[in-house]
């Protein structure tokens, strides 16, 4: 469980915690304690964003001491537990803006998204499409840059060789895949149940940075995100890629939004090291690694494929970057890879982010998603803040 140590005391970090009999509420960590920083000036977390210098109106902004950290930790992970949603627990750190997600952003990630395809999502075929997909084009295209001569030249040769697919188009072509991965505050936050949907039997975690950029494109700061994967339903047909990835809790992010500020900018994004640790309640472990350094594409040209004079965005959106961790460890027995039991506990790690933890559940089974767009509106009127 997270902790104040676990935070950069130089950094501003911002949030959304749900207070009983009020709703949600800003929120700023400052040492041990969290304060709701909400008010007429600052009712959503879109108006924060929106500001000048968001670091500075949140480091300003003056609040009431709601809980200490530590008791938002535990009060989180209990209304998990009982499924209660009027109860003191964190939310996800954004509220108006769309949640979008871009995928195969890793050469390290990109050959298992192509074994994905050629097994059709079935799972007991994947560990002899791996050995044959792997002898064409080897372990990783690591190294090429997307879009370019050389991408283009691979392409041909690997088209020749049968293994075409369209996870290397947008892996290595010019065009970044970019889907919408949630609805406005349909994403969880730190401590809740994230949801498997029931009719997947071969699925993943995916750790991940999340950039929060507002309506003019602006690159505000980051957070942690887990784009829980559906491997076998996007591995029958790409078409699927929404049943695949939006359902009820289907990501969390958080647990803290860090402003970016003088001490913390987009390029502690793009040398960031996350860490991945799952613990079954059949005592499984399963450990990874995904390293920012080795993205393919810039994490602001992602940015600028998805919002510009094509595509606008007037709430903004939260990003999530991609990653290159696609467990290949045996769980269920040899050749059968790793795939979810609900109960997993699933920590993300960051060293100046913190760490996002979640319990892993079928989407039937988590709390349904309720307080949408409408509802949240309501309430800030009701409490005077718009």
């Amino acid at each position: 469980m997270i902790s104040a140590k676990d935070f950069d005391q130089a950094g501003i970090y911002v949030g959304r915690v749900w207070r009983p009999g009020i709703g949600p509420s800003i929120v700023r960590l400052e040492g041990g304690d969290v304060l709701d920083i909400s008010s007429q000036d600052l009712p959503t977390m879109h108006d924060l964003l929106e500001k000048d210098g968001p670091a500075i109106a949140a480091r300003d902004a003056k609040g009431e001491v709601v809980c200490t950290l530590n008791d938002l930790v535990k009060s989180s992970f209990e209304a998990a537990q009982k499924g209660v949603q009027d109860h003191l627990r964190f939310l996800a750190p954004l509220d108006l803006q769309a949640v979008k997600a871009s995928g195969v952003t890793f050469a390290e990630s990109m050959v298992e998204r192509v074994i994905e395809e050629q097994a059709a999502g079935n799972l007991e075929m994947a560990d002899g499409i791996r050995a044959r997909v792997k002898a064409v084009i080897g372990d990783t295209l690591s190294g090429v840059k997307p879009g370019s001569e050389a991408a283009a030249k691979i392409k041909t040769i690997l088209q020749d060789e049968g293994v075409w697919s369209q996870y290397l188009e947008v892996g290595i072509g010019p065009d970044a895949e970019v889907f919408t991965k949630s609805q406005p505050m349909g994403s969880v936050g730190y401590g809740a149940c994230v949801g498997l949907h029931p009719m997947s039997n071969w699925n993943n975690p995916e750790p991940e940075i999340v950039l929060a950029i507002n309506s003019k494109g602006v690159i505000m700061g980051a957070t942690l995100g887990n784009d829980v994967n559906l491997r076998d339903v996007e591995g029958r047909s790409a078409l699927l890629l929404g049943r695949a990835k939006d359902n009820n809790a289907s990501c969390s992010i958080g647990p803290f939004l860090r402003l970016f500020d003088d001490g913390y900018s987009l390029d502690d994004v793009r040398k960031a090291e996350l860490y991945l640790h799952v613990k079954g309640i059949d005592d499984f472990v399963l450990e990874g690694h995904s390293s920012m350094t080795k993205i393919s594409r810039d994490p602001a040209d992602i940015v600028a494929q998805t919002i510009g004079r094509h595509h606008q965005y007037p709430d903004g959106f939260f990003l999530f970057l991609g990653t290159m961790f696609a467990p290949v460890k045996d769980r269920n027995g040899v050749g059968q890879g790793f795939t979810h039991h609900c109960g997993d506990l699933v920590t993300i790690t960051e060293k100046k982010l913190g760490s996002l933890q979640n319990i892993v559940r079928l989407s039937t089974e988590c709390p349904p998603w309720r307080f949408g767009t409408a509802a949240l509106m309501r309430n800030l009127v009701g409490r005077g803040l718009i």
